[in-house]
């Protein structure tokens, strides 16, 4: 529990309406989508960048830790007080469009603007902002950016890092800092933003984010492929693309998701599919949808696909999308408990990745069903148990782990680490690496009030 004295202190920075330490809140903030639990001892809404500052300089004086947060979104933990302490929430004040400049095609927003947020405000004059992580619709920009965010459009568009002009933070001693221009180029000094991004929240706390922007497409049409097995609809990924295809988003669903889908929703899908390709493909002539659609078209039944579509309207569309959209509720008819990982490899090495993945599982006796993001070598890998499995379950995930690792993969394609995959990390990196992150740590944060516990720091 935090001393009393601290609490005024915190008074005097942000007003008695801006901190709470009843046992509501600290219920309110101690999960995230993990639904692990760490219950802080306070939570402080600070209303600007100079109350973050105030709020560290007198936490690293005094020892305490602080862990930002924005929606609690997250899959991996990186928000959770995992060591009590001062859970600094952005939302309630630090959430405005402060700027959004159609000159430079950049915006200029606070922590805790909701990504669709954002999205909506720029379609109104013409501009786009690509990256749509799931949470689009209720994930902060300030999380999205500390996670390094991707999404379904990361195909063709990128993650939140390809939109990260410049930023404003505040470090564990209360300095303000930039990192970052809103030009175009810049190659003077290191490069701070780019190492903040993805930090979780352990080095600096964010402030203020210029993201890029740029137009919005005027044509988009939505696609599906069914194809016999898995293996072919991976096959037809990489060659699809090696083709000249540029599609906006390619999200796969394996056999089991198809028959969860089929099963638990109803959804209009053949049974005997082995697995979906479903996706968007834009531009800003016809032509050049046409082109899309045809390589896609193409390469899908040259690959043994047995249906190819596309959707005559929106309707259509979202009808086509719906399975997608869904395919991560349905599969809870496979076990009470999801371990749901986010792994990445090569997308040349999907269709070998997904056959030793489910050789895993049957050595373990779990069914794992897969789906996610084909166009950029994303599976979600989605360990199926029952609560009494929980050991096994994560021997299990060790495994593939290793697997995606020695095929030249990541622990983590956009969830990050948190605490989660933190036990995990010696597996993807080495002795030497693993240092490197802790002096960049003590660099920016030498008594470690920042988010301790995160990425094995």
């Amino acid at each position: 529990m935090i001393d009393r004295k601290h609490l005024k202190e915190f008074i005097k920075i942000v007003g008695r309406e801006n901190i709470y330490d009843d046992k509501a809140h600290m219920i309110a903030y101690s999960y995230d989508a993990t639904r692990t639990r760490f219950e802080p001892d306070a939570v402080i809404f600070p209303r600007n960048e100079k109350d973050v500052s105030d709020i560290l300089k007198y936490c690293n004086q005094n020892k305490i830790v602080i862990t930002p947060r924005g929606a609690g979104s997250g899959f991996t933990g990186g928000a959770l007080p995992a060591n009590g302490g001062v859970v600094l929430a952005m939302e309630k004040h630090m959430n405005k469009i402060l700027e959004i400049d159609t000159q430079n095609m950049v915006a200029v927003v606070q922590p805790a603007v909701i990504n669709m947020d954002l999205q909506r405000a720029v379609e109104k004059l013409g501009l786009f902002y690509p990256p749509d992580p799931a949470s689009e619709e209720y994930s902060t920009l300030g999380g999205n950016v500390s996670e390094n965010a991707g999404g379904m459009r990361a195909a063709k568009y990128g993650l939140t890092k390809d939109y990260v002009m410049a930023l404003r933070a505040v470090r564990a001693n209360g300095d303000i800092i930039q990192a970052g221009k809103r030009t175009i180029k810049d190659v003077a000094g290191y490069n701070i933003a780019g190492i903040l991004i993805a930090s979780e929240g352990t080095l600096a706390v964010l402030t203020e984010l210029t993201l890029k922007l740029i137009p919005k497409p005027k044509y988009k049409k939505t696609y599906m492929g069914v194809f016999p097995s898995v293996n072919s609809a991976m096959s037809a990924v990489f060659k699809s693309l090696s083709d000249g295809a540029n599609p906006v988003a390619m999200e796969f669903l394996d056999k089991l998701v198809i028959k969860a889908l089929i099963e638990k929703l109803n959804v209009n899908l053949p049974i005997d599919a082995g697995g979906v390709l479903v996706g968007d493909v834009d531009g800003n002539v016809p032509e050049e949808i046409e082109f899309q659609l045809n390589t896609l078209r193409e390469s899908f039944l040259q690959n043994g696909a047995k249906e190819f579509m596309v959707a005559k309207d929106e309707k259509e569309a979202k009808e086509l999308w719906f399975a997608r959209r869904n395919a991560s509720q349905s599969i809870t008819i496979y076990g009470n408990k999801k371990l749901n990982e986010d792994i990445s490899v090569p997308r040349s090495m999907l269709p070998e990745a997904l056959d030793r993945i489910y050789a895993i599982g049957e050595k373990y006796g779990f069914k794992i069903p897969c789906f996610g993001h084909a166009g950029d070598g994303n599976i979600h890998v989605n360990v199926m148990i029952d609560k009494s499995q929980i050991d096994e379950g994560h021997k299990c995930i060790e495994e593939i782990f290793q697997l995606v690792v020695d095929m030249g993969g990541t622990l983590s394609g956009e969830h990050g680490i948190g605490t989660s995959k933190a036990p995990f990390m010696d597996i993807a990196f080495t002795k030497e690496e693993l240092k490197l992150f802790k002096d960049i740590k003590r660099a920016f944060d030498p008594n470690g009030i920042l988010n301790p516990a995160k990425m094995g720091l």
